[in-house]
């Protein structure tokens, strides 16, 4: 799966329930679901951290969503001029 194809499945999955909920909280849950990642990295299982990769970047996915942000644009600097 690719970016774009991970960003209409949040979409098609969860957008109207994320507009709803606002970036706001979509901010919060990001944040939420990145020290769970982090808990994970350090002391949790392969799985656990495979489980907690996929909730960040569902989270991301939709907040970038919300604000009309590609993600794969996003990502095309590190193409073209890495920092």
């Amino acid at each position: 799966m690719d970016l774009a194809e991970l960003q209409r499945l949040m979409d098609e999955l969860y957008g109207a329930a994320d507009t709803e909920r606002g970036i706001p909280s979509t901010v919060a849950w990001l944040c939420e679901e990145l020290g769970e990642l982090a808990q994970a990295v350090r002391k949790g299982t392969r799985e656990q951290q495979l489980h907690e990769f996929g909730d960040v970047l569902a989270w991301l996915a939709s907040l970038a969503n919300q604000l009309d942000i590609s993600l794969d644009e996003a990502m095309h600097r590190y193409v073209t001029d890495p920092p």
